[in-house]
């Protein structure tokens, strides 16, 4: 087995500087404590989301998890969770989890979208910066929670008590800010090299030397990893271009290759590193309220866009993450702490359409060209006679805008011709108007059932969604090739990218699996009820789920 980099790490740090981590360092773990009294509240809510661990993934893998991920599943499993909106990206998954509601009421509706009243020429809006701030742009930002619109649970436990603390750490700004909120006592994300927090907030002596612990790591050569037995047969090359391939990486890594870091089990044991020690200088758990840890783990996601979901590389991600949450888990264990973990992702994710084609799966393929933006434009003018950028958008799918320089004359003229243009294209499953999206119902029913109507609505805004709205078909991959270092990706209203496990675990919860489909939304009402929070009776649409009855944990009732 290999050695944990998570120990690795805390090695380092220890041998820096850092006497104050000394009680901190992996050992033999505590004494089982006994098992939570019935109706007792856990006194520390762990709350983790996996950047694009979707069903499909942990179903494939889950006989074969003995770690963190094994203990998980000793507790609640719902397999079948649901992102239920149609906008399956990063920003809007982490904003459902812990804010009980789908991206259309967060106000979250994609990483980015088009804002033309921005003060700047750049009128694409990263979902975490401020796009007010001079001489910004959506790729050099300066990060802010602005636009997230409704509370979190941190929030809520916050108001509700003034002693309860919450952290969260991530590997992404987008993932610690829409699941930490705006109401918390830190919040860290990895910045490039090393974490950090908003501007102004100074790094802690803590932070400091987590941050000098992984340079250490980030400095030497790393050799290639070895391979389980059960990830040998998926090593292999795959060809995406003639000039680019993917496999047979096994994340080995040249010192300072911050870029294969990212990529790599090493990234997922920094933000668990910095998790546990918070937790222990924090003394979370301890106090008089529950407190909150939130971690967002990212690497999963960036293995699955840089080599698939399907090769000897995801099979070593999830493997080494299974560990790395054991370790996490037994770090957490020997501070005797009462606690309850819950991890769940904000998508899922598809394999690149080379390798799918190879395990006929046919219609797998990228997308058509014609799709973009510059392309649409020159297609759009010489229908319409109009000059200039008549649409924009920030990819081949998703939110497409009128341009607001237009006449209504023009501007009717540009969007018919834009959908027709769009709903003629053979990758493209539906076309939606705003007028038609303003016009839908709310979704309602069990999440599988939905329409694609359904999923978008649940993704709309009145204020920040476009014009139209594009819906590729299913296995067409929004990438036109691998040159820009990503071969696979996500984004789609499809249920491979949809569907994300939901488990929950607490020491001495009675082992549950619930086959229905349940949404993420539903996680903030269902810790709510762990704990006897109270909620506001309106503005939340996730659904209380009860996880043992028995134990006097069941939902409120309605």
């Amino acid at each position: 087995m290999p050695r944990s980099f998570a120990r690795l790490l805390t090695g380092a740090m220890l041998a820096i500087t850092a006497p104050a981590l000394a009680q901190s360092a992996p050992s033999a773990p505590a004494p089982s404590a006994p098992a939570p009294a019935a109706q007792t509240p856990p006194k520390l809510l762990v709350v983790i989301s996996v950047d694009q661990f979707s069903a499909d993934l942990f179903n494939e893998y889950r006989p074969y998890f003995t770690g963190g991920l094994g203990r998980l599943q000793q507790g609640v499993v719902f397999p079948k969770g649901f992102q239920s909106h149609a906008a399956t990206e990063t920003c809007p998954g982490h904003s459902t989890i812990l804010t009980g509601n789908r991206p259309g009421h967060t106000g979250i509706i994609a990483n980015e979208w088009i804002d033309q009243s921005v003060p700047r020429a750049d009128k694409t809006v990263y979902c975490s910066e401020d796009p007010t701030v001079p001489g910004t742009t959506s790729s050099k930002y300066e990060t802010s929670n602005k636009h997230l619109k409704v509370p979190t649970l941190g929030g809520y436990m916050k108001a509700a008590n003034p002693a309860a603390k919450v952290i969260s750490v991530a590997g992404k700004d987008r993932a610690a800010i829409m699941m930490g909120g705006k109401t918390l006592d830190q919040i860290w994300w990895w910045a490039g090299r090393g974490f950090t927090s908003y501007k102004g907030v100074p790094l802690t002596p803590l932070v400091e030397r987590v941050n000098t612990g992984v340079d250490v790591m980030l400095d030497q050569d790393r050799p290639a990893m070895e391979l389980p037995e059960l990830c040998k047969a998926m090593d292999r090359a795959v060809q995406v271009t003639p000039t680019v391939s993917v496999g047979n990486g096994h994340f080995a890594r040249k010192g300072g290759d911050f870029r294969a870091f990212r990529a790599s089990p090493e990234y997922d044991a920094a933000v668990m590193v910095l998790g546990a020690s918070l937790a222990e200088e924090q003394k979370l758990g301890t106090g008089p309220a529950t407190d909150l840890l939130i971690l967002g783990l990212s690497a999963t996601d960036y293995v699955g866009h840089t080599y698939g979901t399907r090769g000897a590389e995801m099979c070593l991600q999830l493997t080494s993450l299974d560990r790395e949450l054991g370790e996490f888990f037994n770090r957490l264990d020997r501070s005797g702490v009462d606690y309850m973990v819950t991890l769940t992702a904000d998508h899922g994710g598809q394999d690149l359409p080379e390798r799918l084609r190879e395990q006929a799966v046919p219609d797998a393929e990228r997308v058509d060209p014609a799709l973009y933006q510059n392309q649409g434009n020159a297609i759009l003018r010489a229908k319409t006679g109009l000059k200039g950028d008549l649409i924009l958008s920030t990819g081949p799918f998703g939110d497409v805008y009128a341009n607001i320089a237009l006449t209504p004359a023009q501007r009717a003229l540009v969007l018919k011709e834009a959908k027709a243009l769009y709903a003629g294209n053979r990758q493209v499953a539906a076309v939606f108007t705003k007028a038609e999206l303003i016009a839908a119902p709310a979704p309602s029913g069990p999440p599988e059932s939905w329409s694609l109507l359904s999923e978008a609505k649940a993704s709309f805004d009145p204020e920040r969604s476009g014009d139209l709205l594009v819906l590729l078909k299913p296995r067409v991959t929004p990438i036109a090739d691998g040159s820009g270092g990503y071969v696979a990706t996500h984004g789609s209203p499809w249920d491979y990218d949809r569907r994300v496990p939901i488990l929950f675990w607490r020491k001495g919860m009675t082992h549950m699996e619930q086959p229905q489909g349940i949404e993420t939304v539903d996680i903030l009402p269902t810790l709510a009820a762990q704990i006897g929070l109270a909620l506001p009776k309106a503005g939340i649409d996730g659904t209380c789920r009860d996880l043992d009855p028995s134990a006097g944990t069941s939902c409120p009732v309605k």
